[in-house]
C-alpha cells in the first residue's frame, strides 16, 4: 500500500512540475499580451487620428476604407488579447500563491513526520 502510496504522490509532483512548466510559457504568453497589444493599439489609433490620414480617406476613399476596417479589427483584437492577457496574469498570480503554499505545507507535513516519527535525515 505504501508503494500505491508513494507512485501516486510522485505522479502528482510531476503533474505539478509540468503544469509550472506550462505556466512558464503562458507567462511569456501573457507578457507578450501585455506589451504587444497596448502597442499596437496605440499605432493603430495614431494611424486613424493623423491629419494625413483624414486626408487620405477624402482622396482615396476605398482604399481608405479597406485601411479603417484593419485598423479597426487590429483594435479589436488587441483589446481582447490586452484584456486576455490581463487575466491570464491574474490567473497565473493565484496559481503562484497556491503552488507556494501547497509546497509550504509538504514540507511542514513532511517534517512533521520524519520527527514524530524519529525519520530524521542528517
Amino acid at each position: 500500500m505504501t508503494d500505491k502510496r508513494n507512485d501516486i504522490l510522485n505522479s502528482m509532483d510531476v503533474f505539478i512540475e509540468k503544469i509550472q512548466h506550462i505556466k512558464g510559457l503562458m507567462l511569456g504568453v501573457t507578457l507578450s499580451a501585455l506589451i504587444l497589444a497596448p502597442l499596437a493599439i496605440g499605432i493603430s489609433a495614431y494611424l486613424i487620428i493623423h491629419p494625413k490620414f483624414l486626408h487620405l480617406v477624402e482622396n482615396e476613399a476605398d482604399f481608405a476604407l479597406m485601411l479603417l476596417v484593419l485598423l479597426i479589427v487590429v483594435l479589436v483584437t488587441s483589446g481582447v488579447w490586452l484584456v486576455t492577457g490581463i487575466q491570464q496574469f491574474r490567473s497565473l498570480s493565484s496559481w503562484n500563491k497556491r503552488y507556494s503554499s501547497y509546497l509550504k505545507k509538504r514540507e511542514d507535513l513532511d517534517d512533521s513526520i520524519l520527527s514524530k516519527y524519529n525519520l530524521d535525515e542528517d
